[in-house]
């Protein structure tokens, strides 16, 4: 072995143990998060490793920044090949992965490519980062800086590596499918081409081995997290919210309130956050001027886990000092009351993060840390839970007067006919809301004129518990599901039909964690199938202009889009609001918002308002009794009710075909 590879190896060596001791440190940290089961589904979670962390396709949602990372990614996992050459060549003099005959000159040009792209990815997202960067990349000090120091570095690695390659070829070693480095290599005089090439050999390892080991330092160590985030990320139906066991009597705390009380998954989630600020950027809270920072939330989880748990471990071992973790925590000294409460659970965040990071879980976690554990929380919510305890319903109306809103309309209560096909959950809104009991009015005519048989509970439904659950009181929520999902049962319920989304989040999706079983289909849906079906009819005529404002719960918890598009096609003529599909801006209800007020910034719901209106349409179409409140109180407040409506989509059938 010559001197320089020896040399070489003990540093490649020293590098590889300094990097794998971070690792196993970093690893270690999540081991003190709680236990989850994210291993089950290893070939759904691979098939998301594919689209999401290779394919990047939540990064290409922004054109120009998704395609500068998936060169750079993708540059990344082709120049491995000339690393681990580089390696070789390091350890053996004159190595090379030639011994793959045909397949080695393609590969080569490969390298030559991904390398010149990469550079130019480079140089274009540092001038935009520091000139031109959008509102989310505006920050200041260490986020900034670091971020460059890496768009530094892998600019170093990448120009070493075609200077080595091109002094190489100066020395007379045969490189002809290396395009870029071959005509490079007249720049090297044959005399000292040698010891260019070892200068550029050494910058090269030298960056690519500080790279690695400054990544565990760094907010960019979602390098090596992002592909293991993405693959451990949940498989639950989409924005269900993880119960806990209240019957688990070695529990001493429920919910958050620092990172031990975090299950490991979170945990990565916040060594995985890039800081890109595709979550805040979204965010209707953040926003409308709201404290609530989705990306603070999770760097906070990793400043937290990286301070506490090097003491944690410490604590653990014999002869540690438990005290030494004592007197901070996560909530409180990182984040904060105003923050968490802030959240309208719209799973905006969650829809654009590119690393599948799953934020609304660990708010609401930490909410039920607020609540199960201190009775911390917002005055207002004292009568909102108080109401759910005593009449079944966030509002204070008698439970007995659920049904009223169907007084003479001979509508079958599932305690007379014992079973039916289809059962109608009214929901909260749907029964007592003076101005939501219209829409349920609406589509029970709409299912008598379909002929449909269905039925209601009546006084036996009560509130679903999706406002108990995402405002973190879980004991009022499974209390209020046990008793629903036992009379659901006890009737044989397979299939409901809801006409609100929240209903829909909770009886489809969540009560599968309790026992309960039930197809649940949105109303916008169930009106599609009855006129495609040919049991309703709209007389071909031309409407006014509508839009629609797509609900959180029904469109990115739920992926129902076109069933209302589809049916204001029908009715009149569609315009788009400019945030539409998934991309949606949240009314603001959502999480317990509607029965809180907003004491910062601007109100969600005229943010989302002001948005309709500019479209010009005349009617504003809703398929959420939340939104429906929500815009409708917007439009008031813009004096625009004379020009503007707010209805349902059930409503705007109803009106057709009447």
């Amino acid at each position: 072995m010559t001197l320089n590879a020896l040399l070489f190896a003990l540093v490649f060596l020293a590098a590889l143990a300094f990097f794998a001791r971070n690792v196993l440190r970093l690893v270690g940290y999540l081991r003190l998060g709680k236990k989850e089961d994210r291993f089950s589904g290893a070939g759904r979670r691979l098939r998301r490793v594919l689209t999401i962390a290779f394919g990047q396709s939540k990064l290409l949602r922004e054109p120009l920044a998704g395609l500068l990372h998936l060169l750079i990614f993708w540059g990344f996992v082709v120049l491995l090949f000339a690393v681990l050459e580089s390696v070789g060549e390091g350890l053996v003099p004159g190595f090379s992965f030639s011994f793959l005959g045909p397949l080695y000159p393609p590969l080569l040009v490969l390298v030559d490519l991904f390398g010149a792209l990469v550079v130019i990815s480079v140089l274009v997202s540092l001038v935009r980062r520091l000139f031109a960067p959008p509102a989310r990349l505006r920050v200041t000090g260490h986020a900034k800086w670091d971020a460059v120091l890496i768009l530094a570095l892998i600019l170093t690695v990448m120009l070493t590596m075609f200077g080595q390659n091109a002094a190489r070829i100066a020395t007379g070693v045969p490189g002809d499918a290396r395009f870029i480095a071959v005509r490079l290599s007249g720049l090297f005089p044959v005399e000292s081409a040698h010891a260019w090439f070892l200068a550029f050999f050494w910058g090269h390892m030298v960056a690519v081995l500080g790279f690695l080991n400054y990544l565990p330092y760094s907010k960019h160590l979602h390098v090596l997290t992002s592909i293991p985030n993405v693959y451990f990320s949940s498989l639950a139906p989409k924005g269900a919210i993880a119960p806990v066991n209240l019957a688990d009597e070695t529990l001493t705390k429920y919910g958050a309130t620092d990172i031990e009380d975090l299950t490991w998954k979170q945990l990565l989630n916040g060594f995985t956050c890039t800081e890109c600020g595709r979550c805040t950027s979204v965010c209707p809270a953040n926003t409308t001027g709201k404290l609530l920072n989705p990306k603070k939330i999770m760097v906070d989880i990793r400043s937290r886990t990286m301070e506490k748990a090097p003491a944690m471990v410490a604590a653990s071992a014999p002869g540690g000092d438990a005290s030494a973790v004592a007197g901070r925590q996560l909530l409180d000294n990182f984040i904060t009351e105003q923050e968490l409460w802030a959240c309208t659970t719209c799973m905006a965040c969650v829809q654009e993060c590119p690393v599948m990071i799953e934020h609304v879980d660990t708010i609401v976690d930490l909410r039920r840390g607020l609540v199960l554990n201190e009775s911390r929380f917002p005055d207002e919510l004292k009568t909102t839970f108080a109401n759910l305890e005593r009449n079944f319903t966030p509002w204070g109306f008698g439970h007995s007067a659920r049904a009223d809103w169907a007084e003479g309309m001979d509508i079958p209560r599932l305690a007379d006919t014992g079973k039916t096909d289809l059962l109608f959950w009214v929901g909260c809104a749907g029964s007592y809301d003076a101005r939501y009991r219209k829409v349920t009015q609406a589509f029970a005519r709409l299912m008598q004129m379909a002929g449909v048989n269905f039925a209601i509970l009546g006084a036996e439904e009560k509130c679903n518990g999706d406002a108990a659950r995402r405002m973190g009181n879980e004991y009022l929520a499974q209390s209020l599901i046990a008793e629903n999902v036992a009379t659901l049962n006890r009737y044989g319920v397979k299939k409901i039909v809801v006409t609100c989304p929240h209903c829909m989040q909770s009886l489809g999706k969540e009560y599968r964690q309790f026992g309960g079983q039930y197809e649940v289909v949105h109303h916008t849906t169930f009106i599609q199938e009855l006129l495609n079906s040919g049991k309703l009819s709209i007389p071909a005529r031309a409407g006014a202009t509508m839009t629609f404002h797509d609900p959180c719960y029904l469109g990115r918890y739920n992926d129902v889009y076109d069933a209302p598009r589809e049916l204001l096609d029908r009715v009149g003529t569609r315009v788009e609001i400019k945030r539409n599909r998934d991309r949606s801006f949240c009314c603001g209800a959502g999480g317990g918002r509607m029965w809180m007020e907003e004491k910062e910034g601007k109100r969600v719901n005229l943010e989302r308002t002001e948005e309709a209106l500019a479209t010009g349409a005349g009617v504003i179409g809703t398929g959420c009794p939340f939104c429906m409140t929500m815009l409708t109180d917007g439009v008031k407040e813009k004096d625009a009710s004379g020009t503007t409506a707010v209805k349902d989509i059930a409503e705007l059938v109803l009106e057709s075909i009447s």
